[in-house]
Formats: structure tokens, C-alpha cells, sequence
């Protein structure tokens, strides 16, 4: 299967807490209507994430807008020799900007931050049943290769 086109220019890079008024907006696509915590409090989340060695909230620009983000935590391993292994979460793109490969190029790049933290594997779980996302997260180099299971205090999103 051919690669998609890239299309318009973008940057990847970790975002800062100047960033979480973007990263608020680009939530919206992921859990319409939710709330964002108080900015005291997200700065704080903001600050003990980042404070995972490896880990990051990446973000995907173009001409330094955020059209796409993803939550990458790097945890700590005691199998495997020790290497870590890296969780994806909160992986969203701007609905407009969908289907252009920023969502695959920043999977990629979060993917090559877990290798360079010496992960030994990046998982990631989706709530969608909808085959285009499945397809996103294969046609980015993942497989659909473990039953995952949860339990869960807050409820899941509804489903559309």
C-alpha cells in the first residue's frame, strides 16, 4: 500500500505548558464538551507528566498551529532486562485536518521517542469500534496483536 501524501508542511515536537490552551481545543475533537481541568491544576499535570523520564505530550504543527497530539509515557520495567515500555494515549487530530498523515507522522515520531528511552515496546488501546480507526492505527504500524481489558471508575465515553 502506497503512503499517503504527507501534506501541508508540519513540526513535531513536546509541548509546553504554554501549549495546553491548544492542547484543551484539540481535546474537544477527542471528548466533545468536556471540561478541561482549572489551568492551576493542568499546569500541574502538565508539569508531573513531564517529569517521566522519556515521557511527553507530543504535538503535531503546521505553521505552528497544533492539528493533531498524542500523550506518550515511557514506564519504568522490571522484565524484559529491564527495558521500559511506552503507552500512547489521547491520540486526537483536528477533525479538519484528518486524513492528511499528521496523526501517522506523529505516531511515528512518539514511537521513535520510546525507542531512543530504550523501550521495548509502545502499546496503545482504542474505544472505537469504527474500522477507519483500526485502520489508522495499523496503517501507522501497530497491531491488533493483545486482548486488552479495563475497569474504569469514570464511565466511558458515549458511543455515536
Amino acid at each position: 500500500m502506497p503512503d499517503r501524501p504527507a501534506g501541508p508542511p508540519r513540526h513535531i515536537r513536546s509541548a509546553t505548558t504554554a501549549d495546553l490552551a491548544a492542547l484543551f481545543a484539540l481535546y474537544q475533537h477527542l471528548i466533545p464538551d468536556e471540561a478541561p481541568p482549572a489551568p492551576d491544576q493542568a499546569r500541574a499535570i502538565f508539569t508531573q507528566l513531564a517529569a517521566y523520564p522519556g515521557s511527553a505530550v507530543l504535538l503535531a504543527l503546521v505553521k505552528d498551529q497544533p492539528v493533531a497530539t498524542c500523550t506518550l509515557i515511557v514506564v519504568p520495567n522490571l522484565t524484559r532486562g529491564g527495558a521500559p515500555y511506552a503507552l500512547i494515549e489521547n491520540v486526537v487530530t483536528h477533525a479538519s485536518c484528518r486524513g492528511q498523515g499528521h496523526g501517522t507522522a506523529l505516531l511515528k515520531s512518539a514511537c521513535s521517542a520510546a525507542w531512543a528511552a530504550g523501550c521495548y515496546k509502545v502499546m496503545l488501546l482504542t474505544g472505537s469500534d469504527d474500522p477507519a480507526t483500526h485502520a489508522f492505527y495499523q496503517g501507522a504500524g501497530f497491531t491488533a496483536s493483545k486482548t486488552g481489558y479495563q475497569m474504569r471508575r469514570i464511565p466511558a465515553r458515549p458511543r455515536p
